[in-house]
Parts: structure tokens; C-alpha cells; sequence
């Protein structure tokens, strides 16, 4: 009997000492769930969380890991399944078959079928007609060119789309207008939208901070939070201490030259992850007001020493540029001609020999007419822009300009352009959303709701309705370098540069990765290291 009693405590002691390891190895490598909290910091672009509210409002449910597209962007800017597993395509691309992956769950519990995403994104475009909701999925896979969108009851969707029409359509439902979200179980859209991320909505206070809890029945891997804490943080500086001081685990996007270079040279305390965006900062120039001058849009674009803006006035948060397109990217920025050169003394003989001059002796220039000009520049502090926007007043001050910069928030400087509220508007745009500017450069299309600046050249017109139909890839490229030239040309469009996109981290967490598609910030791969 003591035998087998000594053999039994020697049994339950192996088994103990294989459970404490099995245990342990659960701990590591992120196979385990963890009950912190990851906080993290970034610049408000929206109180609402409403794919349909606006654009930016779109793109906040996917950044903070809410809600989850048919298909996503990898980093190199090609499109795999996400939502989806797999799809057919016919050799004219105008039928897809888009199958749903079996076993994804919203945060709610409830399954993802193929005719819950059909409703949402029905739901995208009913929505766009109605003026209270300022979001365009048209201008990233127009309406008009389906000829389809349905479920087929065996888990695709059915998508058919007019074959005259260039349409990349994975690419197209990667955008987070595109964004899948529970219309069945969903109340209240603005402040808890049931989407199918790693994280769900808790609470939203406006202007303030998300609060968000793992996402229980995620259906891509472990997710390492238990609890994501976001705050909003408008100035950089601001970012830069937060993560000093550990109000912030992680922040998106500090521009200001100092903070970023201190934090990139501790290496023992901060990750740094950066990218070469794809995105332009540029201002609008309202063509309703007084910039419908061409000669006076001319003058303020000489005025601008681009090199010195960029390299100094922002650190080197952006490179030098002037053609809408970024020149990463292979659609004839390189080629354009007859690009404006920094010339303050060239541009006050604009100004005169147009009849421009200051009349009245107060230090400013009067419009021909003799109307005074008093440009309205409207900016938020993101990406630099504010900067921006003073350092390019104090430009056109030196050819007696007046401008006024009005610093707003990221919403109400939106509304604001939509309404044509403004003479300069500073903008930082993703220009690629699909791979294709096709959808960016809408802004500029004469006959587009999306055109906020009123410029109309029938040439431009002309080129764009060409490229909607364009398929051949050598021939888009230089229609879309046509359509750069012509904005250049008409100095319809104030270009700063090009954005240089980065998370910064604390040491304590990996995976903190930058999407040069800046879709993608809070992802179940952001973890306790």
C-alpha cells in the first residue's frame, strides 16, 4: 500500500510540473490572451464611427480595429482575401463570385453571411444620396456601374459590373468605405457600430477618447488586449509626451521634427516605424471667391519656396513637390512641365501687370475690380498642415496678400469645404485609395459633387470621362499625367509635398507597424513584447 501510494504522489507530482510548463509555454509567443490595457494616442479625424457619416469617419472604424473590409492592402500596395477567402472572376472583370470565409463573427456574436455584407454595403450607397451623410463610395466603385450586388444563398456574393467601366474591384472593396458592419444588430451606428475586428466598441466620448474591449469572438488569431484605450491627441508635441510619460503606449504620427528625432535616437525606450506615404498635402483654392483669378492663384504659387516648407518649416516631414501625385508613384509625376519656380519679386509682376495692386496704400492688394482680397485659409493640426498654412500666409503677405488662417478641427474643417467655406483649404490626401488616383482626382472633375473647389477646365473634363473607361495601363498612366499637367498648367491647386507616414511605440510593445494604406493602425498583431 505505501508503494503504491508513493507511486501515486509521484504521478500527481509529474503531472503538476507538466501542467505549470504547458502553462508557461501558453504565455509566450502572444498564444495567450494578456489583461492589459494598450493606450493609445491620435489626432481626432472624426467623433463618428458611421462608415456613411463621412470620409473619415469611415476610415477611424477600420484604423482603430472596429470593423474589417471584404479584402485588405498589404503593404506593397497588392490585395489579398480578408473577410473573404476566395473569389472568381470572368476574363472582361464584370462578374465576381465573392465567397465569405466560413466562421467570422461580429463582436456581437453573430455570424457574417454574405447577405449581411450585401446590406452594408447597399446600406453605403443608399446613404450617399442623403445629405446629411457626406461620405462618396460612388467615387471609389460608382454605383452606376453595378449591374448586380446580391447573395447567391451558398455564401457569395454576386457582383456584376459594367464592362465598359476600368474597375478594380478587390482593390476598390478594400477601401473603408467598403467596411462591413452588422446592419441586422447595429443601433447605433455613430458610437457603436457592430463591426467584425479584433476590437469593439465600449463607449465614445466626443472630442475626448474611444474605449474599446477585445473582441471575444474574433476570427483571426488571438487578440493581445484586453482593453484598448484611445485619446484623442491633436497637437504632436503633445503625442511625443504621452509617450514619454506612458499616457500612451503607442501614437500615430509625430510630425514635429524634434520630438520624432529624439524619440528614433532611444532606441533602448521606443520603437519607430515609418513609411513612404502615398499621400499629397495640398491646399484647395476655392475658384467661387477670389481665387477664380488665375493670375492671382499664379502669383501665390510663385510666392511658395516648396523646399524651404518642407524641409525646414516641417522638419522633413515631407519631400518637395508639385504635381498632385506623389512621384513614388509611376503616373508621370516626373514628367510634368513647366512647373511653377519660387519667385517672390516674379510673382509681385503678376500681380501688377494683371492690375492687382494695392490702391488704397493699407500694405495689401486690392483685386482688379478694386474689391480688397481677404483670403479665408482654413487647416486642423494634422500632418503639419496648420503649419503649413502659416508659413504660407506670411508668404503671400510678402506680394501683399492678406490671409487669414482659421484652425478648426478635422469635421468642421470637412463641413466647411464641403460647404465652399473658404478660400484655401489645407488638405492631406491618400491619392491612391484603389492602387488608381482615378478617385482622388475626382476632386478636380467639373461635373463631380466632389469637386469642393469649383474648377471646371473642359480639357480636364474631357481627359477624365476618357479615363473611366481606360483599361490599357500604359495609356492610363499618361492620361493621368495629362490631367496633372492641366491642374499645373491652370495653378488650380497649392501642392506642398509629400507626406512621410510613422507609429512610434514604446519599447514594451511590437508590432506597432505603419500601412503605407494608412487604413490599418490598431491590429490584433500590435502586442506586449
Amino acid at each position: 500500500m505505501k508503494k503504491k501510494s508513493y507511486l501515486s504522489l509521484a504521478i500527481a507530482a509529474l503531472i503538476a510540473v507538466v501542467l505549470s510548463v504547458t502553462l508557461l509555454a501558453g504565455c509566450g509567443g502572444g498564444a495567450s490572451k494578456s489583461n492589459e490595457t494598450l493606450k493609445f494616442g491620435c489626432q481626432n479625424y472624426s467623433d463618428s464611427l458611421d462608415p456613411s457619416a463621412m470620409t473619415n469617419a469611415a476610415w477611424a472604424c477600420t484604423r482603430y480595429g472596429v470593423g474589417e473590409c471584404l479584402f485588405k492592402f498589404k503593404e506593397d500596395g497588392s490585395v489579398v482575401e480578408n473577410l473573404c477567402d476566395k473569389y472568381e472572376v470572368n476574363d472582361a472583370k464584370t462578374e465576381y463570385k465573392i465567397h465569405i470565409r466560413d466562421g467570422v463573427k461580429f463582436s456581437d456574436g453573430s455570424d457574417l453571411t454574405a447577405d449581411i455584407a450585401v446590406k452594408s454595403i447597399k446600406r453605403m450607397y443608399t446613404n450617399e444620396k442623403d445629405k446629411k451623410y457626406t461620405s462618396t463610395p460612388s467615387t471609389i466603385l460608382p454605383e452606376e456601374s453595378i449591374k448586380k450586388l446580391e447573395a447567391d444563398g451558398n455564401g457569395n456574393i454576386i457582383l456584376n459590373v459594367d464592362a465598359a467601366t476600368y474597375l478594380d474591384v478587390p482593390a476598390a472593396l478594400a477601401n473603408p468605405f467598403f467596411v462591413i458592419i452588422n446592419p441586422d444588430t447595429t443601433k447605433d451606428y455613430a458610437k457603436n457600430p457592430i463591426g467584425t475586428g479584433p476590437y469593439a466598441v465600449e463607449s465614445l466620448t466626443e472630442g475626448s477618447s474611444v474605449s474599446l474591449i477585445r473582441n471575444e469572438n474574433y476570427w483571426n488569431g488571438n487578440v493581445p488586449y484586453a482593453k484598448l484605450q484611445i485619446s484623442f491627441m491633436d497637437d504632436s508635441s503633445t503625442k511625443a509626451m504621452a509617450l514619454k510619460n506612458g499616457d500612451a503606449n503607442v501614437v500615430e504620427n509625430i510630425t514635429t521634427a524634434t520630438d520624432l528625432s529624439e524619440i528614433k535616437g532611444d532606441t533602448s525606450k521606443y520603437n519607430v516605424s515609418e513609411a513612404t506615404s502615398i499621400r499629397t498635402g495640398f491646399a484647395y483654392m476655392n475658384q467661387k471667391g477670389a481665387l477664380k483669378d488665375a493670375d492671382l492663384r499664379k502669383a501665390i504659387i510663385m510666392a511658395m519656396d516648396n523646399d524651404t516648407l518642407c524641409n525646414k518649416t516641417v522638419g522633413g516631414m515631407y519631400s518637395p513637390g508639385y504635381g498632385v501625385l506623389p512621384d513614388s508613384l509611376d503616373f508621370g509625376t516626373k514628367d510634368l512641365q513647366n512647373l511653377p519656380k519660387y519667385d517672390v519679386e516674379g510673382a509681385k509682376k503678376v500681380l501688377d501687370d494683371a492690375g492687382i495692386k494695392d490702391k488704397d496704400g493699407d500694405g495689401y492688394r486690392e483685386a482688379k475690380d478694386g474689391s480688397k482680397i481677404e483670403l479665408r485659409y482654413i487647416t486642423y493640426s494634422s500632418r503639419n498642415l496648420q503649419e503649413f498654412a502659416e508659413a504660407c500666409t506670411a508668404s503671400m503677405e510678402k506680394i501683399g496678400i492678406k490671409a487669414t488662417v482659421k484652425a478648426t478641427d478635422a469635421d468642421t474643417e470637412w463641413n466647411e469645404m464641403v460647404a465652399g467655406n473658404y478660400d484655401l483649404c489645407d488638405s492631406n490626401w491618400m491619392t491612391a485609395q484603389t492602387g488608381d488616383p482615378y478617385g482622388f482626382l475626382e476632386n478636380w472633375y467639373g461635373k463631380s459633387e466632389a469637386n469642393y473647389c469649383a474648377y471646371n477646365n473642359d480639357q480636364y473634363n474631357k481627359v477624365y470621362e476618357e479615363l473611366k473607361t481606360e483599361k490599357d495601363t500604359a495609356a492610363r498612366k499618361e492620361k493621368i499625367t495629362q490631367l496633372q499637367q492641366y491642374l499645373v498648367d491652370d495653378n488650380a491647386v497649392l501642392v506642398h509635398g509629400y507626406y512621410k507616414s510613422n507609429m512610434c511605440s514604446q519599447a514594451s510593445v511590437q508590432n506597432a507597424n505603419i500601412n503605407t494604406f494608412d487604413y490599418y493602425w490598431i491590429t490584433n498583431e500590435i502586442a506586449p513584447k
